[in-house]
């Protein structure tokens, strides 16, 4: 049977674009780095609820290894590290509702957790040297912009859409410095129907803005009015309510690229209803076609990020000014293409807010 990371392992023979800062979608093997903080006592239950996901987590496609480690100098920390086929395979598993029933028992025996994930580029072994060339790396190391990008989404209920626009749109800005070292640089957001999409961008520790946005008053004022709108409840005073409403919302970013023109422009998004399971093949597909548009002199499109989760496929992109989010719709000979993978016609995004740090 072919794999989700055979499927994509063709990107791994093309040369890496300059253009591309950041992608799923090259075949590489890859590797998931968990830092645990364990509460104070909780080791052997902490220990018991990991070998029971570990068995679940080996039968996951794409899965390869992982391993547990405890500090010699804390035994309240703890150091998960895994290896997968590639990216897409682990995303999906990830961005799961089985992912979040599964790791349900870790969480009340963990403090904190935090999640990195790293292609590999180049290792060392002692394993034969034919053995190694199957091996799929990265082939060489992307250089990007400085900047994290991330989005969220979720939905509302029916006819609550234009409140909930309302009220997205007239809160006051969050302090943009988050510290030394981190700092927001733009949020934008958009709805389709009852779906909201909020995307942004930070330089520096994405989870150290993300936390800073959280308890900034201005914010928590704007979560607490949406809330009676939600069609998933929540409440922002239960941390196990909010992480799991959170954990669901996580739209992450898997493929942007810039053209080599860098002007400003202006911001469009585009929503792609994805067939079940082919979300990531559908988002696979229009980043090869931003790669190309990137490439192109004549395309209108500056830069562009596509996040995924599921069925759901969001195109952040900007544009030369004057351009519509109809121009930007697939082209009558690409449309073929993408509609063996959607669940309906990608539509244009209405603009909510769109808003910038002064310095960012």
């Amino acid at each position: 049977m072919t794999t989700l990371s055979e499927k994509m392992s063709d990107q791994s023979t093309r040369q890496v674009s300059k253009r591309v800062s950041q992608s799923v979608f090259d075949g590489s093997r890859l590797r998931v780095v968990l830092l645990v903080d364990v509460h104070d006592g909780a080791q052997q239950q902490f220990l018991e609820a990991y070998e029971q996901l570990c068995n679940q987590v080996a039968q996951v496609p794409g899965h390869v290894s992982d391993q547990l480690c405890q500090s010699i100098e804390n035994p309240s920390q703890w150091l998960i590290t895994s290896e997968w086929e590639s990216a897409p395979p682990f995303l999906t598993w990830v961005n799961s509702e089985e992912h979040v029933r599964m790791v349900e028992p870790l969480h009340s025996c963990v403090r904190d957790t935090r999640s990195l994930r790293f292609h590999i580029v180049r290792e060392t072994g002692s394993e034969p040297a034919e053995a190694a060339s199957r091996r799929r790396l990265q082939a060489s190391p992307r250089i990007g912009d400085g900047v994290i990008r991330h989005a969220l989404t979720f939905t509302v209920k029916p006819g609550s859409e234009e409140k909930v626009a309302k009220i997205l749109a007239d809160y006051a800005s969050p302090q943009a410095r988050v510290d030394e070292t981190t700092r927001l640089c733009r949020t934008s957001l958009f709805m389709h129907g009852n779906r909201v999409v909020r995307a942004i961008e930070v330089r520096g520790d994405l989870l150290a803005a993300l936390r800073h946005v959280a308890r900034q008053p201005e914010v928590r004022a704007v979560e607490e009015a949406i809330n009676p709108y939600l069609e998933q409840e929540r409440d922002l005073n239960d941390q196990e309510s909010a992480r799991v409403f959170f954990t669901r919302a996580a739209l992450p970013a898997v493929h942007h690229v810039t053209a080599d023109e860098l002007a400003e422009g202006d911001r469009q998004a585009l929503y792609y209803p994805a067939r079940p399971d082919c979300g990531m093949r559908l988002a696979e597909l229009l980043a090869q076609q931003d790669e190309a548009a990137a490439a192109d002199p004549d395309s209108p499109v500056l830069r562009s990020t596509i996040f995924q989760r599921d069925d759901v496929v969001v195109r952040l992109i900007d544009v030369r000014p004057g351009v519509g989010a109809r121009a930007l719709l697939p082209e009558p000979g690409r449309q073929a293409a993408l509609s063996t993978l959607l669940d309906g016609e990608p539509v244009g995004m209405d603009l909510v807010t769109d808003r910038r740090s002064p310095d960012a």
